[in-house]
């Protein structure tokens, strides 16, 4: 199995939850194109660099993006939390990257409010930077 892969137990709680509408023509096959989406998830890269193992790129990101339309992430997501019991839940930040016109946003109260839901209590730290302490003593 290759880096980002599924796991046979990870296929076995997804696999039933997949869309099997066929269109006439013959489907690629979903787990190849999940790994292939995950890839490109987890790596970083463009959808154009994913290898040639994981199918056509079209088919990767076309399903990927009808998938997120129709709602079938949010299904497979519950069918991973269900088959691990509800004990593994992570959201890495570390590859979250901010909306353009989030990344001008004026810090304030509601940003405080909003990090507080996401994150837990001890992890934020409350300190005003030395930066934005030392502008506004100069006013």
């Amino acid at each position: 199995m290759a880096r980002y892969e599924l796991t046979d137990f990870e296929w076995k709680a997804i696999e039933p939850n997949l869309p099997n509408k066929p269109r006439g023509v013959p489907r690629v096959d979903d787990r190849r194109v999940l790994n292939g989406i995950f890839w490109v998830l987890r790596s970083g890269s463009p959808w154009g660099d994913l290898p040639e193992r994981y199918g056509p790129r079209t088919t990767v990101y076309n399903r990927f993006n009808r998938w997120r339309k129709a709602g079938v992430w949010d299904r497979l997501m519950d069918a991973i939390v269900k088959a691990h019991d509800g004990d593994v839940q992570m959201i890495d930040t570390s590859v979250v990257r901010v909306h353009q016109q989030g990344a001008t946003a004026k810090r304030g109260q509601k940003m405080e409010a909003m990090i507080d839901v996401w994150v837990a209590p001890e992890a934020v730290s409350r300190r005003k930077s030395t930066h934005s302490s030392t502008k506004r003593a100069g006013r």
